[in-house]
């Protein structure tokens, strides 16, 4: 398997397929929606998808291409190449590589692909001088199986935060997810039971921005997969049970310019440079838009509450985290950072991550100052505090955030006019569906009342 139209790096790949065995490749790619599509070749394909790529119909993934204009193009990226842990033994080896989507039409990156939106906003990041790192904490729950296979709400232990064996019975579920996930390469920091019932997380190191967009993907996949061999469904929903804590994705960021963390300055009482102050004031003024991105579904706002630990108020703090931004303790100033606590793990990380870097970086180029942190319990506040202090609340439901996004064009420029679009067309009907649904809690009430 050599070719001398490789680059080192695909070579490298070329290379591991052959002495890994591997059989077949799964080439991904994410829909706007944020859900992971794959298309499976033989691996001896594997060099024409480096060099030709691998061609497919875009016109029927969401929000991709019209029917007349569908012939699309994978181009794998070498450096996210693995092989996939979780076939058994008497299955051929299988790999993966997740690809940039072209425009055959014209040979460019289409503009319809979120990872493309994510590089858009690197790029930007990059002319002002900056490298952008990331590290979410994804939530999820598991929960049993039915007879048939088919999810359920019943949930997998009763444990509670932090709690071990044998309230924890599921550890040596997420005891494989950890080791799937660092056979994929992920640096695994911590793992442990969430709040809730039935709920976990598994933090992996901090990457660059575009690497952790893609471990987000990946870690989905590997965690449903994983759990599904226990015969367990894994769910990402933000709130699949009512009135119990939802599933966030936490999201940890900072700029790197010069080798050197550019969020910290020692002089600082909170440990955070201008450029980071600045930063978390482009944030805090988008917040409401990129709320559409970020917490994408009708089931977001079941979670964006008060009452359950999830953020509904702009504001950030050092101290506690009923802000939706917090700055974290750092032991060392390569660790200063700030934490977006209002994304949830049913959002398309790619779009989800560039709405924040473009906010941040609009907060750099105007310069703008943040507001001072509010160090009190705001859960605690009642509206006439909140007036005082100058506190808004995010978008209480998915049509009310579509709306704010379409007002925001910060947030409208980074996800381009292609995915705005569409974005915006999908969410808003998945809205309006919702509004004419009538749910079980209304004939519960109502039924046999009226």
């Amino acid at each position: 398997m050599t070719s001398g139209s490789l680059t080192s790096e695909e070579q490298a790949v070329l290379d591991e397929i052959e002495e890994k065995e591997v059989d077949f490749l799964r080439l991904q790619f994410t829909d706007i929606l944020g859900t992971v599509k794959n298309v499976a070749v033989p691996a001896r394909q594997a060099e024409k998808a480096f060099t030709e790529g691998i061609y497919f119909d875009g016109s029927s993934i969401e929000g991709f291409v019209r029917i007349q204009e569908s012939d699309m193009r994978l181009k794998p990226d070498p450096e996210t190449f693995a092989v996939l842990p979780w076939r058994t033994d008497d299955q051929a080896a299988a790999g993966r590589m997740i690809c940039d989507v072209i425009n055959t039409s014209t040979g460019e990156p289409f503009e319809g692909d979120p990872r493309y939106v994510l590089k858009q906003a690197l790029d930007h990041a990059e002319e002002l001088g900056y490298e952008v790192n990331m590290a979410p904490e994804p939530e999820f729950f598991l929960f049993e199986q039915d007879e048939d296979g088919y999810a359920t709400t019943e949930f997998a232990d009763k444990g509670g935060y932090f709690d071990v064996a044998p309230k924890d019975l599921a550890s040596d579920v997420r005891r494989d997810i950890i080791y799937a996930l660092e056979d994929m390469g992920f640096e695994i920091e911590a793992s442990h039971h969430e709040v809730a019932e039935g709920q976990y997380e598994i933090n992996f190191e901090y990457d660059d921005a575009l690497t952790t967009a893609d471990n987000v993907a990946t870690f989905r996949t590997v965690v449903r997969a994983v759990a599904a061999q226990h015969d367990l469904h894994a769910t990402f929903m933000p709130k699949p049970v009512p009135k119990i804590n939802g599933s966030g994705m936490h999201t940890h960021m900072s700029l790197m310019k010069d080798g050197e963390n550019a969020f910290h300055d020692g002089d600082d009482e909170f440990d955070l440079s201008d450029t980071a102050h600045s930063y978390l004031a482009g944030v805090l003024d988008h917040a409401p838009a990129i709320c559409a991105v970020t917490d994408p579904t009708v089931n977001s706002y079941k979670r964006l509450v008060p009452g359950y630990e999830a953020p509904v108020y702009v504001a950030w703090s050092d101290r506690n985290r009923s802000a939706l931004i917090r700055k974290p303790a750092a032991r060392i100033p390569a660790a200063s950072r700030i934490e977006a606590r209002f994304p949830d793990p049913s959002c398309n990380p790619y779009l989800a991550f560039a709405a924040l870097i473009e906010a941040g970086l609009d907060g750099i180029e105007r310069d703008l100052d943040a507001p001072d942190p509010i160090r009190e319990n705001i859960y605690e506040f009642d509206e006439e505090k909140r007036e005082e202090y100058g506190i808004e609340t995010l978008p209480t439901n998915l049509g009310e955030a579509v709306d704010a996004l379409e007002e925001d064009e910060t947030i409208l420029s980074a996800l381009g006019p292609h995915i705005s679009e569409k974005f915006v067309e999908a969410k808003s009907q998945e809205f309006e569906e919702y509004l004419v649904d009538v749910s079980q809690w209304e004939l519960d009430r109502y039924l046999d009342t009226y």
